[in-house]
């Protein structure tokens, strides 16, 4: 036989036996299961950064899986209201959700800390503490104990410090001000005479409005502006001690996430965190134009709270966590390991970051 007869007869075995082959092999199990997942969101329908964020993964989640996996995303109101979407997923009737975890700090004061507390992480500090520090590790026997498997969506970044209709000169002030401020930070508060109200974000404006609170806290400048809490309260302190590095949780049933695949499970986290990530510039990218706009547009008194009123602050924060110390022993190790985290990582940040800034603006004049 010539040697090319030969090859070529060999090249169309060979084809044959590939072609054979592969149409014996099973479908690939990402091309046989679809999933439907109904999402419910703590923010209303289209708001920007928190809203529009949860949206945003929803259709990521989506276009990652080529529509195989298909997500039925709902606002707050639209299928239940903002505070029940974890009852929602937990019971199995929603597969996820997307919020700020300390809403459920009633359930547990544990949650707090997988958003923000007082004195707190900040956006880099506690994506090392979850990732890196055991947060997550804890945040997933947190979870367990109500059937959740929870992972990070999102960030909002060091918040400011609130809305509030007259200044605020001391500690004193604070004294019998009704102020929206869930979390933690409602709970620091109180413990400085304030009364803290829980309320969803599409709650604030009119009851900012009305009177029935006399302050706001809320996110910073690009979502403060939308919300016209200006229209009612012109004094905007900065910082807020409440809420450094806001992380938002996306929360699903245990159940349904023990029903995927192993790759879909990475799928959806590598979706989660992408969204974590590009949520947190989307904010740092908006605020200070926003801030310049409500300062210059809308009249609004930008403030510093004073030495003596963040004092304050910290004293009261550290009666609030020894009372969540008291808890439970899953809430004292929590504490623990937050603070773990909170030194190294403050002292680092301290030579790295701080220290960089700092200079920096004082060469810029900045």
């Amino acid at each position: 036989m010539k040697r090319r007869n030969f090859l070529s007869g060999a090249a169309a075995a060979t084809g044959a036996a590939a072609v054979a082959a592969a149409s014996s092999f099973p479908k690939p199990a990402v091309a046989q299961k679809r999933i439907t997942a109904v999402m419910v969101s703590t923010w209303p329908r289209d708001f920007p950064g928190l809203g529009t964020g949860a949206q945003r993964f929803a259709k990521r989640l989506e276009d990652a899986t080529e529509g195989r996996i298909k997500v039925q995303y709902y606002a707050a109101g639209e299928r239940v209201g903002a505070f029940a979407a974890f009852d929602e997923v937990a019971s199995g009737k929603a597969q996820m959700y997307h919020a700020a975890d300390y809403y459920w700090k009633g359930k547990h004061p544990g949650w707090g800390y997988f958003t923000a507390v007082p004195f707190g992480l900040t956006y880099t500090e506690i994506n090392a503490w979850i990732r890196f520090g055991g947060g997550q590790e804890l945040w997933d026997k947190l979870a367990g104990e109500f059937g959740l498997k929870n992972v990070m969506c999102g960030n909002t970044g060091v918040q400011m410090g609130g809305w509030f209709r007259k200044e605020i000169n001391s500690a004193a002030d604070l004294k019998g001000l009704k102020m929206r401020m869930p979390g933690l930070g409602g709970d620091v508060l109180a413990k400085l005479g304030a009364s803290p109200v829980s309320l969803p974000g599409g709650q604030i404006y009119e009851n900012l409005v009305s009177g029935a609170i006399d302050a706001t806290e809320w996110v910073g400048p690009w979502n403060d502006r939308f919300m016209k809490f200006y229209e009612a309260a012109k004094y905007y302190y900065y910082p807020g001690y409440h809420e450094p590095g806001s992380m938002l949780a996306l929360g699903m049933n245990a159940s349904w996430w023990g029903s995927l695949s192993k790759s879909d499970q990475i799928i959806i986290e590598n979706v989660a965190s992408a969204e974590n990530d590009i949520m947190m510039a989307e904010f740092n990218a908006k605020n200070g134009e926003a801030l310049t706009s409500l300062i210059n547009d809308h009249g609004v008194k930008l403030r510093q709270f004073n030495d003596d009123i963040y004092d304050a602050f910290g004293k009261a924060s550290d009666e609030v966590f020894a009372t969540v110390r008291a808890h439970s022993p899953l809430a004292k190790s929590i504490d623990d390991s937050f603070k773990k985290a909170r030194a190294n990582l403050a002292a680092w940040t301290k030579i790295s970051d701080q220290a960089y800034v700092a200079q920096r603006n004082r060469v810029l004049g900045i």
